[in-house]
């Protein structure tokens, strides 16, 4: 028996809802339970993608000795572990070509400097671009960023790799683990444009930057046109 077959169906467990606020209306309260229901269906479909994810096969072996330079000095991507058996790198858009940070991994990056003591209590998180080390730091210290890690991928090896066979200057989000000696990639984002649905900017899923959850909880919504910037006036 599969676990949605022995699930309380969503409609009736959003019937046991006794919220209710000042002045709501039946319409309101009607739709809002629906709604309800719907959530409740989109939390199991999060956790059944979860498990799917966490049930892969083993994935590729990385033979390769990937090297980085850090805020320390070189390192390899073996080193980047520490003494944890899963790693995930976020790898930033900050190219030699760009004159400044992407404002979207800035967002992004910034959701997760807060989190890094929480997060490295389970898995090893490492930030990588293609630009020198010093202009790595020199931008993580213009945002006051203490805890989050940046490593340059100065021959862009690991990027063409796993990111970029072209090596442009965009986004990756790629997780390998350490088992029986072997590092092997686990997961990466695959989500591109071309599988973006229309009208929407394209996105993956689960979302990994929190500013979109919250703007979803919004009547404006994440809107058409607007996009988080390096600083406002």
């Amino acid at each position: 028996m599969t676990q949605s077959s022995t699930l309380t169906p969503a409609k009736a467990l959003a019937e046991r809802n006794r919220a209710h606020f000042p002045n709501e209306d039946a319409a309101y309260r009607k739709a809002r339970n629906a709604l309800l229901a719907e959530e409740i269906e989109l939390r199991r479909h999060i956790e059944r993608v979860a498990e799917m994810r966490r049930q892969l096969p083993p994935g590729g072996e990385v033979k390769q000795t990937y090297h980085f330079t850090g805020e320390k000095g070189p390192v390899t991507l073996a080193d980047l572990f520490g003494d944890k058996d899963t790693l995930v790198v976020y790898s930033y858009m900050l190219g030699p070509q760009r004159e400044k940070p992407c404002p979207m991994c800035t967002s992004l990056m910034g959701s997760w400097e807060g989190k890094v003591p929480d997060i490295e209590q389970r898995v090893a998180l490492a930030m990588v671009a293609r630009s020198p080390i010093d202009r790595l730091k020199a931008a993580k210290a213009a945002r006051g960023w203490t805890q989050l890690k940046v490593y340059a991928d100065t021959d862009g090896t690991f990027t063409r790799n796993y990111v970029s066979a072209e090596d442009a200057d965009i986004p990756g989000y790629t997780v390998f683990t350490k088992r029986d000696g072997k590092i092997r990639h686990f997961y990466s984002g695959e989500m591109s444009g071309a599988m973006a649905d229309p009208g929407q900017d394209p996105r993956g899923a689960p979302d990994p930057d929190p500013l979109w959850t919250l703007l979803d909880t919004t009547p404006e919504g994440r809107g058409g046109n607007w996009y988080p910037k390096l600083q406002y006036d």
